[in-house]
């Protein structure tokens, strides 16, 4: 192994004091109660905090919903894509890194002009139900195709880095030698080689899912994320820490991410 030279070893210890200061100054505040001395009672807090429960179920069933909306519409257009039309290519790519370049606060402004415009116009028809489903408190589906617009770009990325690495058409050409339908070397032989690739997906969907506050705060519901910020307004101590906690997880999900990815590509030995 290549030994790292002064600058490589100067520029990661700059780099993890970069995110191991603010890090350790937010776990300080959290614990360090002036006239108490240090105490964990703002992390003990957190389970039995109402919301907290019920926002975190809403976050993680957004992601989930999101995660497998987005994956069920990008994995087979873009394998599409390579086999029979990749001179589209480079126009995909622009369609897919447009919600990079529109402002959430636009984002969000749009959708809440047809959510209005919707129940106005639609009152008479089936359509009027739908925009009431999509807005139901306990799961607002208007989120999830928000989040999947949102995390759009990203997965794009991940997954068409996977499928350069493979040759796809040759996988999927000899699958359907041995007598498979397209769907059928669809699921049993080009997605386990793009293992790796969804994986990536999955977690950057779920870290923006996670995270997302603006679009949710505006349209006026509650989760994960909308919690903290509101807790944040009279508890400031358990604000922190549930945002300690919150990265903490999301730091253990790459590391189990990097673990799962490397597996994927350790080739088998006969």
């Amino acid at each position: 192994m290549a030994r790292l030279n002064p600058w490589r070893w100067a520029v990661l210890a700059g780099a993890g004091l970069y995110f191991l200061v603010p890090l350790a100054a937010s776990v300080v505040f959290t614990v360090d109660v002036p006239g108490q001395g240090v105490t964990f009672d703002a992390y003990t807090e957190i389970v039995s905090t109402d919301g907290f429960g019920s926002s975190l179920l809403l976050s993680l069933e957004l992601a989930a919903a999101t995660i497998a909306l987005v994956l069920l519409l990008t994995v087979p257009a873009l394998v599409a894509l390579r086999l029979g039309a990749p001179r589209l290519r480079p126009l995909v790519e622009v369609v897919c890194a447009l919600p990079l370049v529109v402002p959430p606060i636009a984002f969000v402004a749009g959708i809440s002009t047809v959510l209005k415009w919707g129940p106005e116009h639609l009152s008479r028809t089936p359509l009027f139900q739908t925009f009431v489903a999509v807005q139901n408190p306990d799961f607002p589906f208007v989120l999830v195709l928000a989040y999947v617009v949102m995390a759009l770009p990203f997965v794009h990325r991940a997954l068409d880095a996977g499928l350069r690495a493979v040759d796809v058409r040759t996988l999927v050409e000899a699958a359907r030698s041995c007598g498979a339908s397209r769907p059928q070397a669809l699921l049993r032989v080009v997605l386990p080689n793009l293992r790796g690739a969804l994986l990536n997906a999955s977690f950057l969907t779920l870290a923006l899912v996670l995270g997302e506050f603006t679009v949710a705060q505006l349209l006026g519901f509650t989760p994960f994320a909308v919690w903290i910020y509101s807790v944040g307004g009279s508890q400031a101590q358990l604000s922190v820490a549930v945002s300690v906690l919150s990265l903490l997880v999301t730091w253990a999900l790459l590391l189990s991410l990097a673990v799962l990815g490397g597996r994927s590509r350790t080739p088998a030995r006969g």
